[in-house]
């Protein structure tokens, strides 16, 4: 598909990372590593998800059919087939394959497993707001730049290289398990809808400082804002034997590599449906076996459960802490000589050994 190249062309040329203080001077900076083996918080791919998109979906147009204001009430799996009924009127059709697609809260895994979906999601305690802000707040700077405020609090700012002068906002929430009324309230504005979730960031970034005013402002004028949480999906399996499999978040979201599963688990799936030769019980199969003991390493760890919260207190005295080590870390250069000695030692981004299949010419 020659994805890698359209990846980098879109890339949005971000630096790095600024952690900023109330008044937007930053005191520490985190670049990115200028490669792909050892990266730092900012990736050497870094895109907007729409781009991503576009990349994936606009060279199939002609090969796929597209259905939209469309979502599944339920199905029904038959040796031949399974049949799907849909919520918004499209008649049920029978399809031979079924793959839940449908983010970390999906009804497919749900029935799938016999269990309410929520049962398999493992809550990062992190809730994120993300809009497009029509003013360029980063003032051409290609450094993205974090501000902290007390309680777990975020606003950042990441570069946007569109020419109309712009740039990415999240407002970022991190709870902690004891806080349990905050997590509850965040959590039902989500299931409200945007409504309700921008009247909250209001409300808990009223007093917050550096452009956080500005970026509320931004918010209300946004015609992208979505939100959500940060959670990992658990799957105990990513398909049911028969015709129905699990991609991307449904089976197996993981806050910082979500995007690089999915599109891991894509390409296997789609390759062993053509080695098995669509024999589709045994494709599913192979795809688990594949897949599933890679995404299980991705997941879970002591430190990974906790690091939003370690790396943004909720103290005065945690956020001190938190901002002398960074000063030391990359004032010292610290960060630049431990990711060379990580590449050194084979220390490197977590792989998977893809297998090579010997994929068709699909005629344009």
């Amino acid at each position: 598909m020659g994805a890698e190249a359209e990846i980098r062309k879109h890339s949005t040329k971000e630096k790095g990372m600024q952690w900023v203080n109330g008044q937007g001077k930053p005191f520490a900076t985190l670049g990115a590593t200028g490669r792909t083996d050892v990266q730092s918080i900012t990736s050497e791919f870094e895109i907007f998800r729409g781009e991503l998109g576009k990349i994936f979906i606009e060279p199939s147009l002609d090969k796929i059919h597209l259905v939209f204001d469309e979502s599944i009430d339920h199905y029904e799996e038959r040796s031949e087939g399974v049949t799907v009924h849909f919520k918004n009127g499209k008649p049920a059709s029978t399809y031979d394959l079924l793959v839940a697609a449908d983010g970390f809260g999906s009804r497919i895994r749900g029935t799938m497993l016999g269990t309410n979906p929520r049962e398999q999601i493992h809550d990062e305690g992190v809730h994120v707001a993300y809009f497009t802000i029509k003013k360029d707040l980063l003032k051409g700077s290609q450094y993205a730049q974090w501000h902290n405020e007390l309680g777990g609090r975020v606003v950042c700012l990441r570069p946007d290289p569109s020419p109309k002068g712009q740039v990415r906002a999240m407002l970022i929430n991190i709870t902690t398990k004891s806080q349990t009324a905050e997590k509850a309230r965040l959590n039902q504005a989500l299931t409200e809808g945007n409504e309700s979730y921008m009247a909250l960031m209001e409300e808990m970034f009223k007093d917050a400082g550096w452009l956080a005013p500005e970026v509320l402002k931004g918010m209300r004028k946004s015609d992208d804002f979505y939100c959500s949480l940060f959670a990992q999906t658990r799957s105990p399996k990513l398909q049911n034997g028969q015709r129905v499999v699990l991609l991307g978040d449904a089976g197996y979201a993981t806050p910082g590599m979500g995007t690089s599963l999915a599109i891991m688990g894509a390409y296997v799936l789609a390759g062993e449906l053509l080695r098995n030769d669509c024999k589709i019980p045994r494709a599913m199969q192979e795809y688990e076996n594949l897949l599933h003991p890679f995404v299980k390493s991705q997941q879970g760890g002591a430190i990974g459960e906790i690091a939003m919260q370690l790396l943004n207190p909720q103290t005065r005295w945690g956020c001190w802490i938190r901002d002398l080590v960074m000063m030391t870390l990359t004032g010292l250069k610290i960060d630049q000589i431990a990711i060379t000695l990580s590449a050194w030692l084979g220390f490197t981004e977590p792989k998977l050994p893809m297998p090579e299949y010997a994929w068709p010419a699909v005629k344009s």
